[in-house]
């Protein structure tokens, strides 16, 4: 079925979090957020030929993909791996690049974009409500770390140390978390489109 404005503005509304009236929008406003926003999202897919291919365990995060993907003009399509709850997403979008530097990022907007796609891809907060707030991002890259670093202290977000939870179990898993302090200037600024996320944040936030 083809996605129509109608429904690309439903889809826009359920997956933005941002409470300030000033910055609340809808992702599609803006085509450059949203190419930033899927080339955050990109660490967590791999290329198959000329096809690049998302993976997850259901269906919300691919749906908001499927969506963005669609409003830019490219097609994408889901199917099912199997008897498996694991579906994939594939798109022969052209402009997404697994070299891209995401300190080629001129506005604040796209950089925050960039970030919130990479936090939906490999970012990660606790599944418990009851547990103590984290925000952590996640690479096997430590030089995309220090990028995003970078860029999270452009948007005066501070984070910790950039460091390896253990070098025996695995020499180049890198990690760092959001501050406490910044934990609510994240969720305001960079937030998450991903629908489980999102909802974490708004119970864990009072967003």
């Amino acid at each position: 079925m083809p996605v129509t404005m109608r429904r690309v503005q439903k889809i826009s509304r359920e997956v933005v979090i941002d409470p300030s009236e000033t910055t609340r929008r809808s992702p599609f406003q803006s085509k450059p957020e949203i190419k930033a926003y899927l080339q955050g999202a990109l660490h967590d897919a791999y290329r198959r030929q000329n096809r690049i291919r998302f993976s997850q365990k259901g269906t919300e995060w691919l749906t908001v993909l499927k969506d963005l993907l669609s409003h830019l003009g490219n097609k994408s399509w889901m199917y099912r791996e199997g008897k498996r709850d694991v579906y994939d997403l594939e798109t022969t979008a052209a402009f997404l690049d697994f070299k891209f530097d995401p300190l080629s990022l001129k506005t604040s907007e796209e950089k925050a974009a960039y970030i919130r796609g990479f936090f939906d891809a490999e970012g990660g907060i606790p599944h418990n409500r009851d547990a103590s707030l984290y925000i952590q991002l996640v690479q096997k890259d430590r030089d995309k770390m220090q990028k995003l670093k970078e860029i999270l202290q452009s948007l005066d977000i501070k984070t910790g140390v950039l460091h390896n939870p253990s070098y025996r179990v695995d020499p180049n898993y890198w990690r760092c978390f959001v501050s406490t302090a910044s934990h609510a200037d994240f969720a305001r600024i960079v937030g998450s489109w991903h629908p489980i996320k999102r909802m974490r944040f708004e119970e864990r936030m009072m967003i």
